[in-house]
């Protein structure tokens, strides 16, 4: 194509007016630097999300059975039978989780109850996210200890820092919820309410602010007394593979064997709102980063126009060998197109190559005061070849917009 030519004739030859190269040449550079930190800001996201998710992993079954309306399922442990005799899964448990106040020496705050059985303690592999104590959710049954047969319970670390708690056996709260059932006795307000007294076993976080901040984790057995249910109630079932890849297929035959009065969630479905969120922001940032290069794009504008006024001489004689009008705005709206893509080229080569070094050497870390209460040491990145497609694809819009008032611009 002549005018493909010409422009890449003009791109790279010696202009007379210097102010053409310089500008192209910020140009080129600032959609350069644009594309690379949508690249990179995408990938620091991808790697934030999948280090949430591994977290989260050790306190979420591979697979949550809910009421499809509802907030109890009244045969929970039948639906636990049920759902363990499919193919794959290896354990299934009730869960119960309501709110609740707990009550400590220092004070109050409201939390939320959740009501595990030991084997899914055991299966989160709780003990992976402990920063104090065990994970030990259960009886204390060591009859030498002053609290033998009491409940001991693990405490989030929100919890542990608003109450003062640590593990220990001399350390316990009181947690009360209002009752279910039965006449309340205006004179004794406090028989509104029902009450228990628990061991603090252990310490928990896992970088989730819904189990992190007011979470106490009880057993099953505590919780449903407390909460006045019967032995066979829930909330939810717990299902736990051998195969956490096989969660599809499994979650398809969960619900065909429990029909349409249950839902099966995968781990992304049961915290779908923090994933959604973390989503959100990915997009209003990369959002914001392409304005960004949008207002670049007015340097390629400018260094256009200026070079139609450099080449009013060629155009002429182009014009007297017979070019068309059409033609030759053609030749400037490739020139913008040739310095937006080289400038998106160089700017998503740039940042695959750095977030590839930082995927696979970690060479940028994170600061804090005491290191060990860190998760990570390095930035969390992952590069997704989706993401390339979408940085690449507003390249191109960007850099057929260029074109386009680069035609409009006549001289």
């Amino acid at each position: 194509m002549l005018s493909l030519r010409v422009a890449l004739r003009y791109l790279f030859s010696k202009k007379t007016h210097n102010a053409v190269n310089i500008l192209s040449l910020v140009s080129v550079v600032g959609v350069a630097i644009a594309t690379m930190a949508m690249v990179i800001v995408l990938s620091v996201f991808n790697g934030f999300s999948d280090l949430a998710a591994g977290k989260l992993s050790q306190m979420v079954p591979d697979l949550l059975i809910v009421p499809e309306s509802g907030k109890i399922i009244e045969d929970a442990d039948s639906v636990a039978a049920i759902a363990g005799s499919v193919q794959g899964v290896i354990l299934t448990a009730p869960v119960l989780r309501e709110q609740a106040m707990a009550v400590t020496r220092d004070g109050q705050m409201p939390v939320t109850l959740l009501g595990m059985t030991v084997g899914a303690v055991e299966a989160t592999n709780m003990s992976g996210i402990m920063l104090d104590g065990s994970s030990l959710v259960g009886y204390i049954d060591e009859p030498d200890l002053p609290v033998y047969g009491r409940p001991a319970c693990v405490l989030s670390v929100g919890v542990a820092v608003e109450t003062g708690l640590r593990s220990g056996m001399d350390e316990s709260l009181q947690v009360y919820v209002p009752r279910r059932r039965g006449r309340i006795n205006t004179a004794n307000p406090m028989s509104a309410f029902r009450g228990d007294t628990l061991v603090v076993a252990g310490v928990y976080r896992v970088e989730q602010a819904e189990y992190d901040t007011d979470m106490i984790v009880v057993p099953l057995e505590v919780a449903r007394r407390l909460l006045d249910y019967t032995d066979g109630e829930g909330t939810a079932v717990q299902v736990f593979l051998t195969d956490g890849d096989s969660a599809p297929s499994v979650a398809r035959q969960l619900s065909n064997h429990l029909g349409p009065g249950y839902r099966v969630l995968d781990r992304i479905a049961q915290q779908q709102q923090a994933f959604n969120m973390i989503a959100v922001e990915k997009w209003v940032t990369l959002l914001m980063l392409a304005f960004i290069l949008v207002i670049t794009s007015f340097n390629i504008i400018s260094a256009i126009y200026i070079l139609k006024v450099e080449k009013q001489g060629n155009m002429a004689v182009l014009r007297a060998m017979g070019a068309t009008e059409g033609m030759i705005q053609n030749i400037f709206a490739w020139q913008g197109r040739l310095i937006t893509l080289a400038g998106g080229a160089i700017g998503i080569l740039l940042g695959t190559t750095l977030t590839l070094a930082q995927q696979w050497g970690g060479f940028i870390k994170l600061q804090a005061g005491d290191m060990s209460m860190l998760s990570v040491e390095a930035y969390p990145v992952r590069l997704e070849p989706t993401d390339l497609l979408v940085v690449a694809a507003i390249v191109i819009i960007v850099a057929l917009v260029c074109a386009r008032i680069a035609t409009l611009t006549r001289k």
